[in-house]
């Protein structure tokens, strides 16, 4: 699998603390990997348009849709909780 940005997430993610981004690309190589690896705790966000969220860190989460064989990157913001 491979990873597209889609339009903004770049510098969405280029806003965050730099501790942050380090971690979301640990994660993004896990994605890359594995869907399935315990740390991203990947799951559907919106079961409709085929939304996927996973874990950055506690406090950030990234959305993302697959699309063949890319992961399409939409979104990192804070969790809500």
């Amino acid at each position: 699998m491979r990873y597209v940005f889609g339009r903004g997430f770049p510098e969405k993610l280029e806003s965050l603390p730099k501790q942050v981004q380090r971690k979301f690309w640990k994660q993004l190589a896990f994605l890359l990997a594995d869907i399935r690896h315990p740390s991203l705790r990947a799951k559907k966000y919106d079961e409709a348009l085929g939304i996927w969220q996973a874990r950055a860190d506690r406090s950030h989460r990234f959305y993302f849709y697959i699309e063949k064989d890319a992961y399409v990157l939409l979104d990192i913001r804070m969790h809500p909780k």
